[in-house]
């Protein structure tokens, strides 16, 4: 049968009108600030007789809408949008939602490990989501908190990061990888560098607690807890394979870094991969111009054919010896048989190269005409997690959800340190082997009351050793280490916590758990004549919280809640041996007790026309038997002789009384659709008892310190102009450990030392090119200040342009 070339041509427009229609049909939905598409929109018409859902692809079809019918789309986190299906095409066939201004439908995961309604939790949280932490670009995950304005952060040197939250830090604070606990039994209480094995690019949302959160994570959960939530895999929604991934490059001129990070999934309907590998290269730090002269890298050691010389700094500003590297590699793997199961593996792995430990190499010698050592440097900081989930929902005859967890971590580091012209350089290793192990179960059976129980093992493991090394003669010694070599600490805890919604505008959370925990070490007496061989503790904490959430109306919010918290000793506070400290050195003591934290809050929240959100929050926290570092007799003596000098004795003791108390406020107001505000301020302060009774200033209690954000944004571009800023810590109110560190401090009318306040003017922009690429640019500290963070080592950047490009497939 024979066509006409006319029949030929109606079919081929017919073809292309139907296809073009059916094209048509399909919206694409995306975040107007990040680009990233949105699912689970619900999209009807006014009657409701007609819903559509978006699909993980942020697709729906609106085939079922006529051109003109009035659509509504909804998400519990975006702003209500009301269009029509011919205005979406006039448009490109693509929606672009606003956050919402309040969102305290948000669920978060930390407080119960479940998922609950951030209306309802009575202790006081923060989330840092994906497209915060894109749009601030941070270079570490230390960074990433400090970005938030509600998290101090303290460096030592340029590979660290040990977090402040309302007066505690270091061991007493919980560091959260998936549910997994990253604090192990070589925590110390001096500034911890964790955080920056945990790789930004991977973390999805962060959320952090603040006051006590033992109740859920046991010990060291004092003073907050900081989870991250890394990126998931993704199924593919038909029977095609979903390949996607990202690729990032960051620059930043403050310290030349170059930083490249890539990912890519690939997912079937019941198994999903993804593959994450980052790698970042730090040269040497540049400080501002604008500041305290001391501050300043004089004079540096250089070894010159096995010699040390003092080095004049032809550029005093460059903070010399803190480059470094870094390696960070993760893949995951989802498997989902039905809809009831899940099981998650996962493999994470970090790595640094050497990295100086700035604060130390800048110590003055005692006459203050040179400096004390001429190498002190961490050796690689690795860190390895294996890690298996497994999730049931359903049915269950004592629960509704059930997770099992399954973790292996390996944590290894190294200090390496020899005195200016001496020829020993001493070194000691520390590994960790880490078993975690727990069940954790949801129960919402019971009408308006929700039950979260479980229970958690834990078993660490320390390998430790030391040597000494001779330069001049490369002969080698084994030395004392760090740990007694072998010991052990476990914990074994069961929990219980409740969510009662007495009404639609009342909830009542509370928990109880109780926590064991066995101390298990031997000392080696080869090196050191101990009083003791062994530490064989055993003890055991109970730990409560009861709080409620009130709407006395819609727009107001108020919470009000009572916790405590503890930290049992670990093995850096029982068996650390000769740590050296300037003009002090610390022994192990194995006769040591909890600490206990006893926390109170009151937080206010109130939404004023869904333009103004004004938070408020209060805090006292009361601690008791502190594990507080404290003279001590060794053998009967106070003083030794240790590393060429005499050197106080002192030991981890539960020795005092702690108090912190303070004040939070937080602003976000939205003048219109492209303008908003933000502004945070944290004023904390507090007290430790003295071994004579007298009070003095707390170590961690952080200056006073904030930010302002004036913020523009459209469908395409985002920009921020903020302000940060500290206020001062004078001699007075600085603690006595810090006063003795007058090398890292500017120096006062009298030659005290002191913090000085600071501030730094900085923009920062990102633009959607396409919807696949996105690019960022920022000028941090634009008027070069030159300033060091309270209790820093390090002096922090100058003036710094950032850049950044990202691009989506």
């Amino acid at each position: 049968m024979k066509y006409s070339t006319h029949m030929y041509r109606y079919l081929f427009v017919a073809f292309f009108l139907i296809t073009t229609y059916g094209i048509a049909q399909q919206i694409s939905i995306v975040d107007a600030d990040s680009g990233e598409v949105i699912s689970n929109v619900a999209i009807f018409n006014k009657e409701k007789s007609k819903v559509a859902l978006s699909n993980l692809e942020g697709n729906f079809d609106a085939s079922i809408f006529t051109f003109k019918e009035r659509i509504t789309l909804k998400h519990i986190g975006y702003q209500e949008y009301k269009t029509t299906k011919l205005q979406l095409q006039r448009q490109g066939n693509k929606v672009f939602l606003l956050v919402n201004a309040q969102q305290l439908d948000e669920v978060v995961m930390s407080v119960s490990k479940w998922e609950q309604q951030k209306r309802d939790i009575p202790n006081k949280i923060i989330s840092l989501d994906s497209r915060s932490i894109d749009f601030s670009s941070p270079q570490t995950s230390a960074d990433l908190l400090e970005n938030s304005g509600k998290v101090f952060v303290q460096k030592s040197q340029l590979g660290g990061g040990s977090p402040m939250i309302r007066g505690f830090a270091t061991n007493r604070l919980l560091l959260s990888v998936d549910g997994v606990r990253m604090n192990n039994a070589i925590f110390r209480g001096g500034n911890i560098q964790n955080v920056i094995s945990i790789d930004p690019y991977t973390i999805k949302n962060t959320e952090v607690i603040f006051g006590p959160g033992s109740v859920i994570y046991g010990s060291d959960a004092i003073g907050g807890v900081m989870n991250f939530y890394t990126n998931k895999p993704i199924l593919s929604q038909n029977d095609s394979l979903l390949v996607q991934g990202n690729g990032n490059y960051r620059f930043s001129s403050a310290n030349s870094e170059n930083t490249i990070h890539a990912d890519v999934t690939l997912g079937r309907k019941k198994l999903s991969s993804l593959t994450s590998l980052t790698y970042n290269n730090f040269k040497d730090l540049r400080m501002g111009s604008n500041g305290p002269s001391s501050y300043l890298r004089n004079s540096f050691v250089k070894t010159v054919n096995g010699v040390d010389e003092l080095i004049e700094n032809s550029s005093p500003k460059l903070q010399v010896t803190t480059g470094y590297g870094q390696i960070n590699f993760m893949q995951k793997f989802l498997i989902k048989p039905n809809s009831k199961w899940d099981l998650n593996l996962g493999a994470y792995y970090s790595e640094t190269s050497d990295y100086s430990r700035y604060d130390r190499l800048i110590r003055p010698t005692s006459d203050g005409l040179g400096l004390r050592s001429a190498e002190w440097y961490y050796g690689p900081q690795k860190w390895f997690m294996g890690n298996a989930q497994i999730q049931k929902k359903g049915n269950g005859k004592f629960y509704d959800g059930l997770k099992l967890g399954f973790a292996y971590q390996h944590f290894e580091e190294s200090r390496i340190n020899r005195n200016f012209q001496d020829e020993i350089r001493n070194t000691t290793t520390e590994k960790v082997d880490a078993l975690n192990m727990n069940i954790d179960l949801e129960n919402k059976k019971i009408g308006n009351f929700r039950l979260y129980y479980g229970s958690e093992y834990i078993f660490n493991k320390v390998r430790s050793n030391g040597f000494d090394f001779n330069i001049v003669t490369s002969e080698e010694m084994r030395s004392a280490s760090r740990y007694p070599d072998g010991s052990t600490w476990q914990s074994l805890a069961g929990y219980v916590n409740g969510e009662y919604k007495a009404k639609p505008n009342f909830t009542i959370m509370s928990g109880l758990r109780y926590s064991h925990v066995w101390v298990d070490a031997v000392f080696d007496d080869a090196f050191y004549d101990f009083p003791f061989k062994t530490a064989d503790l055993s003890t055991g904490a109970l730990t409560g919280s009861l709080g409620i959430s009130w709407f006395p109306r819609a727009n107001l919010q108020i919470t009000l809640n009572g916790s405590t918290g503890f930290r049992a000793p670990n093995i850096d506070d029982v068996g650390k041996i000769f740590d050296s400290e300037p003009g002090s050195v610390v022994v192990p003591n194995p006769n040591l007790e909890p600490e206990y934290a006893y926390n109170t809050e009151i937080g206010v929240q109130r939404n004023i026309n869904d333009k103004i959100i004004l938070k408020g929050a209060a805090y006292y926290t009361y601690l008791v038997d502190a594990l507080v570092r404290r003279d001590f007799s060794y053998n009967g003596v106070y003083e030794i002789e240790y590393g060429g000098e005499l050197s106080n004795v002192q030991a981890i003791q539960n020795a005092a009384k702690a108090y912190v108390y303070g004040f939070e406020f937080g602003i976000e107001a939205y003048l219109n659709e492209q303008w908003s505000v933000t502004s945070n301020v944290t004023i904390t302060d507090g007290v430790e008892e003295e071994e004579d009774g007298t009070d003095t200033p707390a170590r961690h209690a952080a200056p006073t310190f904030g930010d302002f954000h004036l913020i523009w944004k459209n469908q395409r571009l985002r920009t921020d102009f903020f302000i940060n800023y500290n206020g001062e810590i004078d001699n007075n109110n600085l603690a006595m450990s810090e006063k003795s560190k007058e090398y890292i401090y500017a120096l006062d009318e009298n030659g005290n030392p002191y913090a000085p306040s600071w501030y730094t003017l900085n923009f920062r922009s990102q633009i959607n090119v396409t919807n696949r690429l996105k690019a960022t640019a920022s000028l941090e500290n634009i008027t070069d200040q030159r300033y060091r963070t309270y209790s820093s080592g390090i002096v922090a950047p100058g003036r710094n342009v950032i850049l950044g490009i990202g691009y989506h497939f």
